[in-house]
């Protein structure tokens, strides 16, 4: 996909830390046509990355047919991110910045006979495409209930328009008052029901979690990660082979296998950068992966023989890949 230009035309709070961009073609020419789930790859020119932002539809008259005149991005400032919320924090109304898309890795299974209530839950920032995923079901007729969660109720971004939106089928929780407990909700559904997250780690860690444990099939659980790779407590360097090219490095404990590979000229395939595509799949000829994806199976993981190299890294002190 070709990028383009968009001028932003309005910015506003729509929670102490999720700011709302309202985004126009300079042109102010119709904008190509999205479905709920997608995003649009904003490109961060100190950094030569991109970062996705899923688009935004609350409004009852939004016509998913029509090309939009406009676009919506909520974007959460992360003060230990890489940049990229930081970037886009810092722009004012009338600046331009370069998109790609919309591209939908989170689409909405189509419509059933019988079907079951669809259950969308939302965690903070994570509300972004799945408050579009609520109107597409709602235009549609199709049974579902949000569940919103956030740390307070002033962080409940966009929560008047979806409250004006879906009703009752709105739930929101925060920890001070009705704190949202996941294995209640799960005590309510069936494993032929769909869901649908988004929202922290943890959240989506948990939910996958508590639905293997209940029988779900893996299908049935649709999720959207808003994190790249972040090193974690106890991560190690170690020394990585490449034996086609007969290329050594060693991968520090705070950069990432494609990182350390793109610094050094290689042209490596990957998309998402969060682990959930399968892009960036290599084969391991030894060591011994350290699984942080969400693409392979727990099958795939056990076998050792595959690794996902935007994300995971290795427990042993020596990993040796097909590449």
């Amino acid at each position: 996909m070709q990028p383009f230009e968009l001028v932003i035309r309005d910015i506003r709070d729509a929670s102490p830390l999720i700011r709302e961009f309202v985004l126009e073609a300079p042109s102010a020419s119709a904008l190509p046509t999205f479905s709920a789930g997608a995003h649009l790859q904003v490109q961060i020119p100190e950094q030569q990355d991109h970062r996705c932002y899923s688009l935004i539809v609350t409004d009852p008259a939004h016509d998913w047919e029509a090309a939009p005149q406009q676009y919506r991005l909520g974007v959460r400032l992360e003060e230990d991110g890489k940049g990229g919320s930081k970037f886009m924090h810092q722009l004012k109304v009338g600046e331009v910045i370069e998109v790609v898309g919309p591209i939908n890795d989170f689409p909405l299974e189509p419509a059933q006979t019988d079907e079951k209530d669809i259950v969308l839950i939302a965690g903070g920032i994570g509300i972004t495409p799945i408050a579009s995923m609520a109107h597409t079901l709602s235009q549609q007729q199709r049974p579902f209930t949000l569940h919103y969660s956030a740390r307070a109720q002033n962080q409940l971004a966009f929560k008047d328009e979806l409250s004006l939106l879906l009703g009752d089928r709105l739930v929101c929780y925060t920890n001070d008052e009705n704190q949202f407990d996941l294995n209640a909700l799960f005590d309510t559904l069936t494993p032929d029901q769909h869901i649908y997250v988004c929202g922290p780690q943890g959240m989506i860690d948990a939910v996958l979690a508590i639905g293997s444990e209940r029988g779900w099939n893996r299908d049935h659980i649709h999720f959207e990660l808003f994190i790249t790779a972040s090193a974690q407590e106890g991560d190690q360097p170690f020394e990585l082979e490449l034996r086609l090219s007969g290329l050594t490095f060693t991968v520090p404990a705070d950069k990432t296998i494609l990182e350390v590979l793109e610094e050094a000229g290689e042209d490596p395939m990957y998309d998402c950068n969060r682990g959930e595509c399968g892009v960036c799949t290599a084969d391991v000829l030894e060591g011994i992966p350290d699984h942080r994806d969400y693409f392979l199976s727990e099958k795939e993981k056990a076998s050792g023989k595959v690794i996902q190299i935007c994300i995971s890294r290795s427990k042993s002190p020596k990993l040796v890949l097909d590449m």
